[in-house]
């Protein structure tokens, strides 16, 4: 399984901005810089997680992004379904275009989904807040201390 770099982006946004004082606001510029990414493509990422209510956008000179919820409130699961458009992991898993001719008879998507199952329930075992356990170590990291 290999999630879109989109979602690992927006990962990454979420933990930043947690990473945040209360009240203390994110820019994408700094988050660009930190991560190396394009202030475009996290500008989309920004407005897609603003949509879904986990960050909250604040327009003008001092304006900046923040979290819309507490960590603990933001389950990890949830956050990769709503990002991810499709789970097919092999031509079988869509039905609009399988041509694969032993999809009748195979149990191999049977497998793969149950992984699939397996590897959804443990995200969504997490929360952000989980994932900032080693603070003090991801500040420094992120130039942040």
């Amino acid at each position: 399984m290999n999630l879109k770099k989109y979602t690992d982006y927006a990962l990454r946004v979420l933990i930043f901005t947690s990473m945040k004082s209360d009240g203390e606001l994110a820019s994408i510029k700094e988050i660009s810089e930190t991560f190396s990414i394009s202030q475009h493509h996290l500008g989309k990422i920004v407005h897609e997680l603003n949509k879904l209510n986990l960050l909250n956008t604040v327009r003008g000179r001092n304006g900046g992004i923040q979290l819309a919820k507490n960590p603990e409130e933001i389950n990890v699961g949830e956050v990769v379904r709503e990002l991810e458009d499709n789970f097919h992991l092999m031509e079988c898993f869509d039905d609009a275009t399988n041509q694969c001719v032993i999809t009748p008879a195979c149990k191999l998507k049977h497998v793969l989904n149950e992984a699939l199952q397996a590897f959804l329930h443990v995200l969504d075992q997490y929360t952000l807040k989980d994932l900032i356990t080693n603070d003090k170590y991801l500040l420094r990291l992120m130039n942040m201390d």
